[in-house]
């Protein structure tokens, strides 16, 4: 494996980001002296959180799955993470809703979301559920250590017997014809195949390799921390701090300082230099070299699409409505169509409800809930004058939520804050998009951007934009490739 050459005694990261965070957790146990500059005032990065009138929103991911991995990360410095988090596992994990008016609650067992299916679709239907769970925790053991856990320095490093036993499992055919080989009824085909749109894919469209994030969605389970989404990003930072990192907010860089092959120091805004061994570099990948290294990327990207976000804080509560609810309309290839291929809207849109105030009613003044509503849409390549249809795109999802289960949501609301393309493009992400660079198939484990910047010795990435890509998990295992390439002796033993 490929590993940072000379001297990496200094370690500055750019930005507190989760995948920064947990990199400097991890260095902080090698002896590394860390420092972290973050431009905004507190950690988190993307997964952030708003505090306006008595209410605290997540600004970022609202889904966590796989909190071994957090586990492992906190591990990695002697820390264990019932001491930073307190952690619930969500059952339902999933509420979904369909145009007909039925609902499917997606369960924390396998056991209990089959008695749900039968309930709806038929003991028929059931047991193709279960056939699907089993045939996803398979690729998911398959996949996990060969393809997502580990570090490629060349794409030859993808041969192997297990790439022939995923496609032997046929996890090169599309998704959605996978998943209809286990289940029939068009409303579970889309609880268990939505999740590709995470990594930038439509089903119809998408591997059927990345079943694994509809394992790692509805079986493994979904998991909320009391205090928010954004309590993670504060456990990291505060165990980082604990063992010597030393975290700077309000520090903006603005450039790496590079000279020859190796840089030498960031600068920031204003005007200090800060010299480093190694530089680690969390902002969306494009940017930071565009923005910070002010060079090009060697390689076109296909961007996921985007989301429209909008934070309620409500005086009104519905009856049944679950942590996390999945509100899907009539329509389904032509709502990816429109925007992965029209550049428009969604016609007639599916749509995340969640209502962290079910779980956690810390979270909102007393008697008074939070609603985060996301909708997918394009990215800034295509679409709309975001600046000026923002507003009017909500009111729009206020309408339809109304429709959905939601009547004088509208009203009820606060205080609401939308967030579109062009906020998300401000804040320094690539094409307006949280989700990176899709996970097509020419942008996925060996082929996506690598964490070593080439041409220069000392310069590493994390984040969704680097292997392996987007979404919690995969940040977190970002951070601990990124580490060993600085650090060959962290490995992983240490989580």
């Amino acid at each position: 494996m490929r590993t940072v050459t000379g001297p990496t005694d200094r370690v500055v990261i750019v930005g507190a980001g989760l995948g920064g965070l947990a990199c400097a957790l991890r260095l902080a146990r090698t002896g590394r002296q860390v420092t972290v500059l973050e431009r905004a005032d507190g950690p988190g990065g993307r997964m952030g959180q708003l505090a306006v009138d008595g209410y605290r929103f997540d600004t970022g991911p609202t889904v966590l799955t796989m909190p071994d991995l957090l586990e492992e990360t906190l591990n990695a410095a002697g820390e264990r993470m019932s001491d930073w988090l307190d952690l619930v596992r969500l059952d339902p994990a999933y509420r979904a809703c369909f145009a007909d008016g039925s609902t499917l609650n997606i369960r924390a067992s396998t056991a209990d979301t089959a008695a749900e299916i039968a309930r709806l679709c038929g003991p028929r239907e059931a047991d193709g559920y279960l056939r699907f769970a089993d045939y996803a925790r398979k690729l998911y053991h398959l996949e996990w250590k060969r393809f997502i856990d580990r570090e490629f320095d060349h794409p030859w490093d993808l041969v192997s017997m297990d790439l022939a036993r995923l496609a032997a499992r046929g996890g090169f055919r599309r998704l959605s014809g996978k998943v209809s080989q286990f289940l029939r009824d068009p409303r579970t085909q889309r609880v268990f195949s939505f999740q590709s749109l995470y990594a930038g894919v439509p089903p119809d469209r998408a591997r059927a390799l990345y079943a694994v994030i509809a394992y790692m969605d509805t079986v493994a389970g979904v998991y909320f921390p009391r205090g928010g989404m954004h309590m993670v990003a504060a456990a990291l930072a505060g165990a980082a701090v604990k063992h010597g990192v030393t975290i700077d907010y309000g520090r903006e860089v603005t450039s790496v300082q590079v000279t020859g092959s190796r840089a030498r120091a960031v600068c920031t805004r204003d005007g200090d230099r800060v010299p480093a061994d190694v530089v680690v570099l969390n902002p969306d990948l494009p940017v930071a070299y565009r923005d910070l290294l002010n060079r090009p990327l060697r390689r076109r990207l296909r961007y996921s699409p985007s989301c429209v976000v909008m934070h309620l804080g409500a005086s009104r509560a519905y009856a049944g409505v679950s942590h996390h609810n999945i509100h899907f309309g009539k329509a389904w290839r032509a709502t990816f169509d429109d925007i992965t291929r029209r550049g428009r809207v969604m016609s007639d849109p599916s749509l995340l409800v969640t209502n962290p105030t079910h779980t956690d009613p810390s979270l909102a003044p007393p008697g008074r809930e939070v609603y985060y509503v996301l909708a997918p849409v394009p990215n800034l390549q295509s679409g709309p004058d975001w600046p000026r249809a923002g507003q009017a795109y909500a009111d729009d999802l206020l309408r339809v939520l109304a429709d959905r289960g939601y009547p004088g949501l509208a009203e009820a609301a606060q205080t609401r804050q939308v967030v579109t393309p062009s906020d998300w493009a401000r804040t320094g992400l690539a094409a307006g998009t949280p989700f990176a660079a899709a996970h097509t198939f020419g942008q996925s484990g060996p082929l996506r951007p690598g964490n070593l910047a080439p041409g220069l010795d000392n310069v590493v990435f994390v984040g969704s934009g680097t292997r392996p890509g987007v979404g919690i998990p995969m940040v977190l295992v970002s951070a601990r490739l990124a580490a060993e390439r600085i650090s060959p002796s962290h490995n992983r033993k240490d989580g």
